[in-house]
């Protein structure tokens, strides 16, 4: 009715109605069919374009438009099925510095160049797997890795088939081959005792010059509340052992407890990792372990540096291992771990440089390097993202200041009513991108004025927006692409002024009494 041409006489008006007219009236014509209505909710806007693109037979039921999508969908999931592969690798690069803390100086006394510490690479580990799904409940993993220590060094290939033989369990047979271990042949299940319970089984056959050495490995799983999981472990053959271990995770903290029996490693082991609630997902971890090989204390953290990349560094104090740096990068589906061995004793020296050094390196790259090139990295995909949508942010902005104008009158009217019954007055409201943060204040705002097309939406002195970005209301449109929006209102009601300021998303209903606020509030 608002945009109706026969309710507007000035010739600009009448044209500006007739087009916004026709748009409501498309979505009424394709609303109102329940045949156009199913394909526009299964296919969207393009599904309606007979010229462009046809993708199914009008004539067709709801629910055979329907079956048709489902059918689609399926082919399009075979397809991604088959293209992916789920890659995960893993370098690992040991480094030993531990001339930094124990060189003596008469060793070097008559070897030229002997006051430069030495520090060397020692150990080299590369693996990597892939997965190649072969049927929807079929899926065969290649692996392989390559070490190397001190000069010495091997490699192993390995090839997995997995099943999954119902909704509660899989299977997977393996088999390997290596240059210093000889073939091997393994079989693992899993399998779901219940919602709260389930059980790995997994046995192998290791074949070398010395015979074959057998293993099996069972672990048994319960749920002992939400956020903490139980674990019963057993393992025969190489490295026979029983362990047993609790571990709670919960949004900020997660927390293990283990006890180990075995030959040769028994020990109790304790860890507490705190998550702090940031943007940049900090944590920050600490653990103990104690056995017959000695004591170990670990502490460290991590941090997210960029949308797919964590950073982590870890130090290691124990007796009788001495004092170590482990510094991990988590990039995707790629771990680097470069684990630095830096003094065979305790030596504070040792402690403080391994705790400092990572942290103020950290900070200055994060300051130089990161944080420009993050900043630099949105402001390049906005840009690209703005340049995109421009002709229809154009467009929508001017069906935008056309709803506007056409709503003077009904707003007007509105607002006598409202005021004869002391109702709700909408006296200013913006939309966009607010500055509020000191930090940010070399950044504009941007926003527009949205007082006109609020107020026409009020209806019996109330104004409920649902959970959907405000940017599709009349006499809306988005400002600022790709970038974080609100809407700020300064409202009147019952002779009082309130303000309210609501996410983009976010549903809205005022008056809300919860706002109330006693005195106008001047908004810049």
């Amino acid at each position: 009715m608002l945009y109706h041409p026969d309710k507007h006489r000035d010739p600009e008006l009448k044209t500006q109605a007739e087009q916004l007219f026709n748009l409501v009236h498309e979505a009424y014509e394709v609303l109102s069919d329940p045949q156009a209505r199913a394909i526009y909710d299964i296919y969207g806007k393009r599904g309606l374009d007979v010229d462009g693109w046809e993708v199914v037979e009008r004539k067709r039921t709801p629910a055979e438009i329907r079956e048709e999508y489902e059918r689609l969908q399926a082919e399009r999931e075979e397809r991604r099925l088959q293209q992916r592969t789920n890659p995960k690798g893993t370098i690992s690069v040991g480094i030993d510095a531990t001339d930094l803390f124990d060189r003596y100086d008469e060793d070097y006394e008559d070897v030229a160049g002997g006051g430069v510490p030495h520090v060397e690479i020692n150990r080299m580990h590369i693996s990597q797997s892939i997965e190649a799904p072969l049927t929807t409940k079929d899926t065969a993993i290649l692996s392989g890795s390559l070490s190397t220590h001190n000069g010495n060094g091997g490699g192993t290939i390995n090839l997995a088939l997995r099943r999954v033989t119902s909704a509660k369990g899989w299977g997977e047979i393996e088999l390997g081959a290596g240059d210093t271990h000889g073939p091997l042949f393994g079989m693992k299940i899993f399998r779901n005792l219940t919602s709260r319970s389930f059980v790995t089984a997994q046995c192998g056959l290791q074949f070398s010059s010395r015979g074959v050495r057998p293993g099996v490995t069972t672990v048994l799983a319960r749920h002992l509340d939400k956020n903490t999981m139980g674990y019963l472990q057993w393992r025969w053959g190489i490295q026979s052992s029983m362990n047993t271990s609790i571990v709670r995770d919960t949004k900020s903290s997660h927390f293990t407890f283990a006890v180990q029996l075995g030959i040769p490693h028994t020990f109790m082991m304790m860890s507490y990792q705190y998550k702090f609630q940031d943007d940049d997902q900090t944590k920050i971890k600490g653990s103990v372990k104690s056995g017959f090989f000695g004591t170990v204390v670990e502490y460290g953290a991590e941090r997210k540096i960029s949308r797919h990349s964590v950073l982590g560094a870890t130090v290691s104090v124990g007796v009788p291992q001495g004092v170590s740096l482990k510094i991990k990068l988590n990039r995707a589906s790629q771990t680097y771990f470069f684990p630095i061995h830096l003094t065979d004793e305790l030596l504070p020296s040792a402690v403080f440089y391994a705790t400092v050094g990572p942290l103020v390196f950290y900070l200055a790259i994060q300051q130089l390097i990161i944080r420009p090139y993050v900043r630099a990295q949105k402001e390049q995909d906005l840009e690209k993202q703005r340049e995109s949508s421009a002709s229809n942010i154009a467009r929508k902005k001017q069906e935008a200041e056309s709803a506007v104008l056409l709503m003077q009158e009904s707003v007007r009217r509105i607002i006598e009513a409202e005021e004869s019954r002391m109702g709700l007055i909408i006296l200013n409201a913006w939309y966009g991108k607010f500055v509020t943060d000191n930090s940010r204040r070399h950044e504009r705002a941007k926003v527009i004025d949205v007082t006109v097309p609020l107020q026409c939406l009020v209806k019996d002195s109330k104004l409920i927006l649902t959970e959907a970005t405000k940017s599709g209301l009349p006499g809306f449109y988005d400002p600022c692409v790709g970038e974080e929006k609100s809407l700020k209102v300064l409202y009147q009601f019952r002779g009082v002024m309130h303000q309210v300021l609501s996410g983009d998303a976010e549903p809205l209903r005022i008056p809300k009494q919860c706002k109330r606020a006693r005195t106008a509030v001047c908004l810049g």
